[in-house]
């Protein structure tokens, strides 16, 4: 079997032409009316400005391409980096933006459709939907058509409306220069305003750069990443900031203001003043050509967005199925074309434009924020071969500009903005956090530093730790049996795709306030403790956080420490006092309160060797997890598995123990059946084993208090060290106390 790698075909230039198709058009074609209108001649700094926001995101998007070549571009990096509660807030922010991008650029088109064709409005009862809507509706339904059905070859179309594109604006510019007279640029600041209308309108034209992120969606096909895929990112933005603000400026020395504020389709106007018919036919065309590809291209991105956020739970991973016939996510692109359309009836351009920019400026400033937590954080897999220059100031004025301008826009855009992360959040807590497997990196760093961060910070970040990944605890004490507990419950966490949790428990004495503790207490040993747990979970290549608690108690804290950090699993050592209860991994008032949520493997350590393995079995949801943790065993450390069972009568016990465990995907151990007395069939096969894995007694409490154990004779019995395990159950108070 051979790996299967993506080519690397995609070029310098093929690159920089995808981050200037993304961003090139529709916002010089549609915004310049209404960008004048507010601040005439300054309205070219905004550009500018603009683009200089942009230039600051794409640095730290450049690098952090390099580093992480990843599906899903800023969402990923965010939710990587940030985890996935601010994932949500970037996934659901980039999916909405680009639909409401598109909506603008849909409704774009049908401000120079009718231009030429007289589209007359719809009316519905009381509603009206003017001729602009309708022509942008069924645009929008094209264009979903069409990303609906696959159609093939779209990416050189792209690259073609980009030349096509930059043809028809430079010969445009030049014909605007030839005829410039710079007096009409004055007063560039508008006497009555002044520069208060240059941060509004900003905010209003930054629609026009979204999209060179895109590029990084596609780094692990670009020659040579290190230098062309930055070279890519940072070109296209400073080339399309350098386009926008030389026609903007073109246009407004060359006419007279008046023409073009206020005006939707003034580029149109103004060409066929300085070029004639032919001139405004040409940018018409290009207007056209620029709100369609702009269009397309965000539908075509949503759809990578939902694939990353289904990957990762954010959303339902059904969003993302492929067509049979067109071979396409068609699930993921009919909902958001359903949001386009739905946004294009709602609100006006300068809405649209309004709701794409807020949303894509807090994605910008989550991306800018996650460099500095890659770069503090500085995990070893985090290698990128282009670093932002300045560091950490570039990224820090960019998260800063990026979330500073959003205080510029409408007071109902900044509600919009307010209540989308607000959602975003709730989503998180409601739906994605009982779904969602992968932690941050942020969420590592403080988790894994607890004893040095705040609580405060611990506590937060351990209140919005994503509960779908499998996480198994493994409470430490003793330094002796530390490395066996951490290879035994990391390689059960490994084997889950999950993160080992490693908690050391200090107990205070009840004279002792935990906060004064906090300050006076010596962790060094602790801290030694935890630390060989971090370099024995590097051997394995797990993922491991650790924690130090400070408690009056110190056996039942583990309980309590369990379901803090949202345990799966818990493995913790065979105590001198039994826990309260024999054979159980619970105290007496626990069995009779609660039902543990969780699994737990209690190792009677007498030196932990897998390679010999003893699964008794009589059935029952302990034997099962039994049986799962010898397939553990049996997969990392190639251990021998025997599964033995005891009946009375042989040929049935042997078709029991067959099916069993046929099903458990054991089929391939060795299978004892014996009859007589358990507990004796049991020492005796375990005498050449390394291992005993037996599920905890059924019995119940008061039973197992006055008669004694199986599990307790077996553990005192045999010379191997022994492993009990018992599944979490539901079960009721009169179950509990008599079984």
């Amino acid at each position: 079997m051979t790996d299967e790698e993506l080519a690397k075909d995609l070029g310098p230039l093929a690159a920089l032409t995808i981050g200037i198709g993304t961003m090139i058009g529709a916002g010089i074609f549609v915004l310049p009316g209404a960008a004048v209108l507010q601040a005439g001649p300054l309205a070219a700094a905004a550009f500018v400005l603009g683009g200089v926001i942009a230039l600051l995101t794409a640095a730290s998007a450049s690098e952090l391409g390099t580093a992480m070549p990843k599906s899903g571009g800023a969402y990923y990096y965010i939710n990587h980096a940030l985890g996935p509660l601010f994932g949500s807030v970037a996934g659901w922010g980039n999916w909405m933006g680009l639909a409401f991008a598109s909506a603008f650029y849909m409704t774009g088109f049908g401000q120079y459709v009718v231009t030429f064709l007289s589209v007359p409005s719809l009316v519905i009862g009381p509603v009206v939907i003017s001729g602009v809507k309708l022509v942008a509706l069924a645009g929008g339904l094209l264009f979903v058509f069409i990303n609906y059905v696959g159609a093939k070859e779209t990416g050189k179309l792209q690259n073609a409306i980009v030349l096509i594109l930059l043809a028809i604006l430079a010969v445009f510019t030049v014909f605007g220069l030839l005829n410039a007279d710079l007096a009409k640029l004055r007063p560039f600041i508008p006497p009555d305003k002044g520069v208060s209308p240059l941060l509004p309108v900003t905010g209003l034209i930054f629609v026009s750069y979204l999209g060179f992120v895109q590029i990084t969606s596609v780094a692990e096909e670009i020659k040579d990443p290190g230098k062309n895929l930055p070279r890519a990112v940072l070109g296209s933005v400073i080339i399309v900031t350098a386009v926008y603000a030389l026609v903007l400026v073109t246009v407004l020395a060359a006419v007279d203001n008046s023409v073009v504020a206020g005006n939707e389709t003034a580029v149109v106007d103004v060409a066929r003043i300085l070029i004639g018919p032919v001139g405004a036919a040409a940018m018409l065309f290009g207007g056209l050509l620029a709100t369609a590809s702009s269009a397309n291209a965000s539908i075509l991105a949503s759809s990578r967005i939902n694939f990353a956020m289904g990957r990762d739970r954010i959303v339902s991973e059904n969003l993302n199925e492929i067509h049979p016939r067109f071979g396409t996510p068609y699930r993921s692109i009919a909902i958001t074309g359903g949001f386009i359309l739905v946004f294009i009836l709602l609100a006006d351009v300068g809405t649209l434009a309004n709701a794409g920019s807020v949303l894509h400026l807090i994605i910008y400033g989550l991306l800018n924020v996650s460099l500095i937590v890659m770069r503090i954080a500085d995990p070893d897999d985090y290698q990128p071969d282009y670093t932002v220059p300045l560091y950490p100031f570039t990224p820090i004025l960019g998260a800063i500009t990026s979330f500073a301008l959003i205080a510029f826009f409408a007071d109902t855009i900044v509600l919009l903005a307010v209540g989308f992360v607000v959602f975003a959040m709730l989503w998180y807590a409601v739906y994605a956090r009982g779904k969602a497997t992968k932690q941050g990196i942020l969420g590592k760093y403080v988790l894994q530093r607890s004893e040095e961060m705040p609580a405060a910070a611990v506590s937060a970040t351990t209140s919005v730790q994503p509960d779908g990944g499998f996480r198994v605890m493994v409470p430490l004490a003793n330094p002796q049996s530390e490395r066996d507990l951490v290879t035994l419950g990391g390689s059960v966490a490994k084997a889950n795709n999950g993160t080992l949790v490693g908690v050391h428990i200090v107990q205070v004495p009840d004279q002792t306030a935990l906060e004064s503790a906090r300050t006076e207490y010596d962790f060094a040993e602790a801290d030694e403790l935890l630390e060989q747990a971090r370099l024995d979970a590097d051997e394995l290549d797990v993922d491991i956080e650790t924690h130090t608690v400070l408690s009056h108690r110190s056996f039942e804290e583990v309980f309590d420490a369990a379901e803090t950090y949202n345990a799966d699993l818990v493995v913790m050592g065979w105590g001198p006092d039994s826990h309260g209860a024999p054979g159980r991994a619970e105290s007496a008032i626990e069995e009779m309160t609660n039902t543990l949520p969780y699994d737990v493997l209690v190792l009677k350590d007498r030196g932990f060797d897998p390679s010999e393995v003893l699964v008794p079995t009589a059935g029952g949801p302990d034997s099962d997890l039994s049986a799962s943790i010898a397939l553990v065993l049996k997969e990392f450390y190639d251990a021998n598995v025997t599964l033995l069972h005891v009946a009375d009568d042989v040929d049935k016990g042997e078709a029991f123990l067959s099916k069993w465990a046929e099903e458990r995907g054991l089929s391939d151990a060795t299978l004892a059946v014996e009859s007589g007395d358990v507990e004796m069939a049991i020492e005796s096969h375990a005498q050449d084993k390394s291992l005993l894995v037996i599920g905890a007694t059924e019995r119940g409490l008061l039973s197992r208090l006055v008669r004694g154990t199986l599990v307790l004779d077996v553990v005192d019995d045999v010379e191997c060290s022994v492993l009990l395990a018992e599944r979490t159950r539901k079960r009721s108070l009169r179950e509990r106390l008599f079984g």
